[in-house]
């Protein structure tokens, strides 16, 4: 499976986040603050997770299927927004 860098870069800033989330339990942040940054951090791993699974179901058939890139786009996307 292919990872475009967008996607990596949201991994590498959702691993940011965890390492200031680190810093803000060792200088003893307010409980909610961190509970905030938290709630972003799972918010962006959620999306990455389903960037990644619908990017890679759209390269499975697009692979194994006579069917453009931009169908499959245009078929999810039905799916997800009812457009």
């Amino acid at each position: 499976m292919l990872c475009d860098t967008q996607l990596k870069n949201r991994i590498k800033r959702t691993k940011g986040q965890m390492q200031g989330v680190l810093d803000m339990m060792e200088n003893d942040h307010a409980c909610m603050d961190i509970v905030v940054q938290l709630k972003a951090i799972r918010s962006s791993i959620d999306k990455a997770i389903g960037i990644l699974t619908t990017e890679n179901l759209k390269q499975a058939i697009t692979d194994t299927n006579n069917i453009s890139s931009k169908e499959v786009e245009d078929a999810i996307n039905i799916i997800i927004k009812g457009i």
